[in-house]
């Protein structure tokens, strides 16, 4: 897979199986390495819940899952092990496991919460937050994928990657087909930054 940029416009939305929210996808990578397709056969995904009201999650055994709020007044999450957790503005985040029940309610009608998931049996995947004040670099190694989030602002590539900009909601992907590749994305506004690598 080569570098490239999805901007927000080109997620694919569809309808929760429940009615209960709707699902912007914004990629997800096969077993061998290519783009899957919306099913079950790939190794991490990237997608964005607009959960309308409470509702229960679909189970996904064998993955772990990470989910930051990116807009609303909250999310409660409630688990079937008896615990809870509140994704709270402005970027509340949480791990934790596809195995469990999960009971999801948005404080105030409609929250939009940010979704990574990943085989735990075949990556290891990392997410930050992160200000983008000015330049921020990062360098891609062949088999690890870099993914750059933009939640707010405007931000370019400030180098000869050939890559269009990112405005809020976009999305960059960013790999190495040989070698270490340099990226610099230069802007200002929040991103988050999610580094994912394959098991050996």
């Amino acid at each position: 897979m080569r570098s490239l940029v999805i901007p927000a416009n080109e997620y694919r939305r569809s309808r929760w199986r429940n009615g209960a929210g709707w699902t912007r996808e914004i990629h997800a990578r096969g077993p061998r390495g290519g783009a899957a397709d919306g099913g079950s056969d790939w190794d991490w995904r990237l997608s964005i819940a607009e959960i309308e009201q409470p509702s229960t999650y679909s189970r996904f055994d064998g993955i772990e899952r990470e989910q930051v709020l990116l807009h609303g007044n909250g999310l409660d999450l409630r688990f079937s092990e008896g615990t809870g957790r509140a994704l709270e503005p402005p970027h509340g985040r949480c791990r934790f496991s596809g195995e469990l029940g999960v009971e999801a309610t948005p404080v105030d009608q409609l929250a939009h919460v940010f979704n990574l998931m990943w085989r735990r049996d075949a990556v290891e995947a990392q997410l930050w937050h992160r200000p983008l004040v000015g330049p921020m670099v990062v360098f891609a190694e062949p088999g690890v994928t870099w993914i750059m989030h933009l939640i707010a602002g405007q931000a370019r590539f400030a180098d000869d990657s050939g890559l269009p900009g990112l405005c809020a909601g976009d999305t960059a992907l960013l790999e190495s087909e040989s070698g270490r590749l340099r990226h610099v994305l230069d802007g200002s506004g929040e991103a988050l930054v999610i580094r994912i690598q394959p098991l050996e």
